[in-house]
């Protein structure tokens, strides 16, 4: 059986975008089954977590005494399982692996600079100074990716792949800039009104709930 770490607590405004929401979701578009490892506030400091994540993070995926961690790599470790994530064809492939990355690389950490500079640090004199830049980047990025989604309704057209799966999480992260484009507001509708979506979102809701 499959195991993902998940904190069994967090603040409200990061429920429903722990991390550990994106493997979650493959699992479910995969139709296979796995349980939680909730921990504790500080248990991801202890050394035998710190030995498979080396940074205290979640989520961790383990199976079989296998155990891997960072969302990419879990969540195309999680694709390779399902043609419905990743397609079989080579080169459809590869573009669903490129736009797992590019959601990771060309756009989560622009948009996560305005999103902690607002929950964090939105007092603080140096925040007030780089917010606008911030916000003009991660809109130059934001207007680059709903020129090449377009009006397709997935990232590589008609089909729903590993790709689609994080950039429309990394999308949420900032809801208010992704509705700027009516193309990427849609395409996020889309993804996330997916029932696979949905039973994953409401299994995390449902493990603070539990350990509340």
């Amino acid at each position: 059986m499959i195991t993902i770490s998940a904190f069994e607590w967090v603040p409200d405004f990061a429920r429903g975008q722990v991390r550990d929401l994106r493997p979650r979701w493959a699992l479910e578009e995969a139709g296979i089954p796995y349980r939680t490892r909730l921990l504790a506030q500080g248990e991801q400091n202890k050394p035998e977590y710190r030995a498979l994540q080396p940074f205290g993070q979640v989520p961790i995926f383990e199976e079989d005494g296998f155990a891997l961690f960072e969302t990419g790599a879990i969540v195309l470790h999680i694709a390779e399982r399902s043609e419905a994530l990743l397609p079989k064809e080579p080169q459809a492939r590869a573009r669903a692996t490129q736009w797992v990355v590019a959601a990771l690389n060309s756009i989560e950490p622009f948009l996560m600079q305005v999103a902690l500079i607002d929950l964090f640090y939105k007092d603080e004199e140096w925040a007030k100074l780089r917010r606008p830049g911030a916000v003009e980047f991660a809109r130059g990025r934001l207007k680059g990716l709903a020129a090449a989604l377009g009006d397709k309704p997935y990232l590589d057209g008609d089909r729903f792949t590993v790709g689609d799966l994080m950039m429309s999480s990394v999308l949420r992260i900032l809801p208010d800039l992704t509705r700027e484009h009516a193309n990427l507001s849609a395409y996020v509708e889309r993804c996330t009104a997916r029932p696979a979506f949905q039973r994953a979102l409401t299994a995390q809701l449902g493990d603070f709930k539990q350990a509340a």
